[in-house]
């Protein structure tokens, strides 16, 4: 493993080098030794300000705006069932009835697809993290499941997860049913906030076993995931949906 990384300001450099990636016995990410270049990755994800700076500078007009077909949650669904909200979008990223996002722009952007945050990147001269490099910046040095150890009863420290044991009610043990502001719980040894839990992280790649154009990767579990269903709040776990698709779960973190 390359040496640690450095902080730097609103980024943390994470130096050239070879580093240890996926899980033993895992058939998408198995255990192996991956060799990148430096880079420079936000310690937070990107947020409504930052989004809503992008839209008032280019006009941008989102996939959930247009074709109205944003996924979010609402009580009394079953697991990994979603409600389409044909109000939702990165507005109103749980649809109008939940209200909108005045308040709320020190948390991440959501309700907006991967080809959106490509748009994004290309106004803001930043990229996605590849999955190796979202996994590096997120282990920090650790092979365990977790980058503080194999222990799930440690991670409300340092994420925003779903503490139910199931969706059929609504769940804000942690303070926060949906997002919380970037930054609110503890991050990890080399200062990144949210690499478990808050939103999904997309990352660029592909999966071997995936390689569909129309299907884009992310990362990290969310606010939604719990230990009874979407279990992805870890630091080997890769998901995946259309490049199309807006989740009130799913957002970004970006490289330089």
């Amino acid at each position: 493993m390359a040496g640690q990384a450095q902080d730097g300001g609103d980024f943390v450099t994470i130096p050239k080098g070879q580093y240890t990636v996926g899980k033993k016995g895992h058939v998408l990410n198995p255990f192996r030794r991956v060799r990148v270049d430096s880079f420079r990755i936000a310690t937070r994800e990107t947020t409504n300000a930052q989004f809503d700076a992008f839209i008032k500078a280019t006009g941008y007009v989102t996939d959930a705006e247009r074709k109205h077909d944003a996924l979010v949650y609402k009580p009394v669904l079953q697991e990994f069932e979603w409600f389409n909200d044909s109000t939702a979008s990165w507005r109103y990223p749980n649809g109008m009835i939940r209200g909108g996002i005045e308040n709320k722009m020190a948390h991440p952007v959501t309700s907006i697809s991967y080809s959106d945050i490509l748009v994004y990147c290309r106004w803001a001269g930043v990229r996605l993290p590849s999955l190796d490099e979202w996994e590096i910046a997120c282990r920090a040095g650790t092979t365990t499941d977790f980058s503080f150890g194999n222990d799930t009863a440690l991670l409300s420290k340092y994420a925003n997860t779903w503490h139910g044991k199931d969706h059929l009610m609504p769940d804000s043990t942690d303070g926060y049913l949906f997002t919380s502001p970037t930054g609110s719980f503890a991050p990890n040894a080399w200062g990144l906030y949210d690499m478990y839990g808050n939103v999904f992280e997309f990352c660029s790649g592909k999966l071997k076993a995936y390689p569909s154009p129309t299907v884009a990767h992310a990362r990290g579990g969310s606010w939604w995931c719990s230990p009874n269903s979407c279990h992805f709040f870890n630091s080997y776990d890769i998901g995946r949906t259309n490049i199309h698709a807006s989740f009130s779960n799913q957002g970004f973190r970006v490289v330089k």
